[in-house]
């Protein structure tokens, strides 16, 4: 070969090598499937020196049809994590021993009961600590690292026989095994007689027990008709404090839990209790004090507005006594209170504007501050374009906090804070997140029809251009009482990357924006919320974004509801698709597990029956026009699938373009990853034959009738 040639030969090479790794590397549209690429970080907790911090990554495996998830633990600097738990054994809710030798975790290993296991931190394999009839729904350590809280259900007569088969089987394992029985019917004579993912509610309830690690035995130390829940140990290891709804004459009639303290080591299961608040709203997530003479918490101070009543910090003496709520100035739902720097300050997240942020409120009262800044507020909070889920927070007088953050260009991943800055430590998605082109979330400010300053997130098309119009969904929240945040959503960026452009109004019914803002559809909803909804689609054709012959509408949850109303009030939309809604609310009394809500904010159906056809869409079925999708889980009892049943029976009726998908065994949020990728797929499809006028089938081909 002529060197002329070669020289020429390796010029083209080298072009085009860089050419074919800039098109290696460039980024890519979100696809349905990336969804179960894309690991869920969650439950940090920081080790008793500051020095670790181990957290929870979920998987879902579509090929498997199922999650999983595995406790890892990193430097809290940040450096190379190790995987504390292996492939194939799901566990979770890692929790350190105050002497920083142990770590237990919950997991349900062999199809078993979920049980409290036990690692070293110096490495090995895990090993169970409980062997119970029951689930161990949550447990804490005692401050000598020699005894755990468990929270425990009374166990059924169906779990004590199958643990008296177990023990007979590992006697005898000759022996043949049983026929199975047939199960016996519920006998309901509850008030509360129903829960989403639970079922029919009998009397057994939930109360605490202790567990002595060294002699492995159990005691029982609450008891009663009672559910209690949320145990903290006190400083000094004798008491334990949990939250608990003990009033009279039926705990299941009222939102009144309240904080309690009891003995750790009492004999009498509880007989005698410590009331520390009264307040007649709800108190939760008790949390003590250094010194053990304080317990902060989270209280609702009017039990009328119950979800709808901004949640507040406020502590107490632990022997009971005049409460003090720190945070009436901020009026803003406050959640997951700690203690701080010695005791001086109590930690907390509060949502504000689209965000949540970390702050801190000075013990005594005088003030609240941002954790990560530390400024000073005064009387709101500055917003912020990220969103702190969880936290865990030093021991003693250590200033160290590990936040959980996302953003919404990234999910959530760990990061330190040192001296108002955040240091990413877990990179968990990062490999996957280089590859693919997001859509900025714009949060955007409109007014509505009687002049209300309304926020949301604005997702444009990854293809646009300005000047051109789109296809664009609107996507209300559920809830009601919630709102978007500056968090990562695959949703909307599975839309964005389809060529739509996808908005994430925050109506009134929202938290974050104060408690007259969340409280403003008291027994009105589909009406300042329906307004506000549209608002951000006339936002956006006024914008030159969305095409106005173009519009769709669905949500799930409330966000279902929503869409319910809106197609009864408006043609504008070629289609929707609601989700676990609900338009006929007469008919879910005592079918779903709301009743109580029901009562305190509609009155009685019977009693009430035109404010219950006010909040109805139902009655205004006739209306539609939209082509819509019905869609929800068999076994859901927070929605139940009726509200979808009733919708699409009604239109079919009229004979209107509707179809129903019923998933067997989901409940409200789904769980099985062939579900979840059926419901994004149809989403798709559905979206877009009405909207875009593709001639592809509003059905994926894939999916058989």
């Amino acid at each position: 070969m002529k060197l002329s040639v070669r020289l020429a030969i390796l010029s083209t090479v080298l072009v085009l090598a860089p050419l074919a790794l800039a098109q290696q590397s460039a980024p890519r549209a979100i696809t349905v499937d990336d969804y179960f690429q894309i690991r869920a970080v969650s439950d940090p907790q920081l080790s008793p020196d500051s020095k670790w911090v181990t957290y929870t990554v979920k998987t879902a495996l579509l090929k498997e049809d199922k999650n999983e998830e595995r406790i890892w633990m990193i430097p809290t600097i940040g450096g190379t994590p190790l995987a504390l738990t292996a492939e194939g054994n799901s566990s979770s809710h890692a929790r350190w021993s105050p002497d920083g030798k142990l770590i237990a975790l919950l997991s349900a290993r062999d199809e078993g009961k979920t049980q409290v296991w036990l690692l070293n931190r110096m490495g090995g394999e895990a090993e169970r600590l409980t062997d119970l009839p029951q689930d161990v729904e949550d447990f804490a350590w005692s401050s000598d690292s020699r005894q755990l809280v468990l929270i425990l259900r009374d166990a059924s007569p169906e779990e004590l026989e199958a643990a008296k088969v177990k023990a007979a089987k590992e006697s005898a394992p000759a022996e043949k095994e049983k026929k199975a029985k047939t199960q016996k019917p519920w006998v309901i004579d509850r008030l509360q007689f129903k829960l989403d993912e639970v079922g029919y509610l009998d009397h057994r309830r939930t109360h605490l027990y202790v567990f002595d690690l060294a002699a492995k035995s159990l005691t029982q130390i609450t008891s009663g008709d009672f559910d209690d829940s949320e145990p903290t140990w006190s400083p000094d290891g004798k008491s334990l404090a949990f939250t608990s709804n003990r009033s009279a004459p039926d705990p299941d009639a009222t939102y009144d839990t309240n904080i309690w303290v009891v003995a750790a080591n009492n004999s009498d299961k509880g007989a005698h209790l410590t009331q520390v608040t009264t307040n007649p709203g709800a108190d939760g997530s008790p949390v003590w004090s250094p010194d053990g003479k304080w317990i902060a918490y989270v209280t609702q101070l009017d039990p009328h507005l119950f979800d709808y009543a901004t949640k507040h910090l406020a502590i107490s003496p632990a022997s009971g006594g005049e409460a003090k709520v720190l945070t009436l100035t901020l009026d803003r739902m406050v959640s997951a209170p700690h203690f701080f720097g010695g005791g001086e300050f109590i930690s907390f997240i509060a949502d504000n504007d689209g965000a949540q942020i970390l702050y801190i409120a000075d013990a005594a009262g005088r003030g609240i501050m941002r954790l990560d800044t530390r400024r000073h507020i005064s009387p709101l909070p500055e917003s912020g374009f990220r969103t702190v889920n969880d936290y865990s927070v030093g021991n003693g007088s250590s200033r160290v906090a590990i936040a959980q953050i996302a953003t919404p260009g990234s999910p959530d991943e760990l990061f330190s804070i040192i001296e108002g800055k955040y240091h990413q430590i877990t990179h968990v998605n990062d490999a996957l997140f280089a590859q693919l082109k997001l859509s900025p979330a714009e949060y955007v400010h409109f007014k509505s029809k009687d002049g209300t300053t309304v926020s949301g997130y604005l997702y444009k098309p990854l293809d646009y251009v300005p000047g051109r119009k789109y296809p664009t969904i609107l996507r209300p929240h559920g809830g009601p009482v919630w709102a978007y945040y500056a968090e990562f959503d695959h949703l909307p960026q599975l839309l964005a990357a389809n060529g739509y452009a996808v908005l994430f109004p925050n109506p009134r019914g929202s938290t974050g924006y104060g408690q007259d803002f969340a409280k403003a559809i008291w027994a009105d909803w589909g009406n300042k919320d329906f307004q506000d909804d549209i608002a951000m689609v006339d936002y956006a054709i006024e914008q030159g974004i969305a095409d106005p012959g173009k519009l769709a509408v669905g949500g799930w949850s409330y966000g279902g509801i929503s869409t319910d109303f809106i197609i009864t009030q408006t043609t504008r939309f070629k289609a929707a698709i609601s989700g676990a809604g609900g338009a006929f609310f007469a008919s879910f009394y005592g079918h779903d597990h709301y009743q109580r809500d029901y009562e305190t904010e509609l009155g009685r159906p019977w009693e009430n029956k035109a404010v219950w056809e006010h909040v109805s869409p139902f009655y205004r079925v006739g209306n539609i026009t939209t082509p819509t999708l019905f869609m929800g889980g068999e076994s859901d009892w927070n929605v139940p699938i009726l509200g979808g049943e009733q919708m699409y029976q009604a239109l079919k009726r009229l004979g209107r373009t509707t179809e129903l998908v019923v998933y067997p065994g989901e409940y409200h949020e789904f769980k099985t990853p062939s579900h979840i990728k059926d419901r994004l797929e149809r989403y798709l499809a559905w979206y877009g034959h009405y909207v875009k006028g593709d001639a592809a089938p509003a059905r994926p081909a894939a999916i058989p009738k």
